[in-house]
């Protein structure tokens, strides 16, 4: 018999980003909250960069480990379409959660936070299944519908301190993600197949 070492593959890029979160927190928690100034400074101009930063930062621990599951399981289920979807969709989200936190919230509130991108790929996902009308990915949306739908009254005002306004920007953004990168993909394959018609 030959012993051959066992081969680690790398984590994949969900356990890879949520690893960065808590790293970033880490770092944060050392510096005194100093990188939560690279979150969403609502309303002022010089803070519509932090769009792009602010989901990859949090307000504590405990801010970081409630948005860690839905973060896995939903970024998860999304990269089952690909790479480059879940990166095409997840920019899409952030861009739309983030403007809208910008533009809806009160000034001199800094927003931070993944729950926008969260929001976003749970509409992303219920959404694709209308879109795509593949099988497996409506049997998806409805077990996401089931698991996480009470997510969704999270876009109404809740609690204070809680960014309902990047949840509702994230949620439009899923669906508006879902429309453009599944939409057209279901129009070629009706194409391909014959099944549109053109008068």
């Amino acid at each position: 018999m030959v012993e051959r070492p066992v081969e680690r593959s790398a984590p994949g890029p969900g356990w890879a980003l949520l690893i960065m979160l808590l790293v970033l927190e880490f770092f944060d928690q050392l510096s005194g909250n100093e990188l939560d100034q690279l979150g969403i400074h609502a309303q002022e101009i010089d803070g519509v960069p932090e769009v792009f930063t602010a989901p990859f930062l949090h307000a504590g621990w405990d801010h970081l480990i409630s948005n860690s599951i839905p973060f896995l399981v939903l970024g998860f289920l999304v990269l089952l379409s690909g790479l480059a979807r879940l990166l095409a969709s997840s920019l899409i989200i952030i861009v739309i959660s983030g403007l809208t936190a910008w533009f809806l919230t009160p000034p001199h509130t800094i927003i931070l936070g993944a729950s926008g991108l969260i929001f976003g790929w749970l509409t992303y996902l219920l959404a694709r299944g209308i879109w795509s009308r593949r099988p497996a990915q409506v049997v998806i949306a409805v077990l996401v519908l089931v698991v996480y739908g009470g997510l969704i009254w999270g876009v109404f005002p809740s609690s204070p301190g809680v960014s309902w306004q990047a949840h509702l920007g994230g949620a439009v953004g899923g669906v508006l993600a879902a429309w453009l990168l599944h939409r057209r993909a279901t129009r070629r394959q009706l194409a391909t197949s014959g099944a549109v018609r053109r008068y």
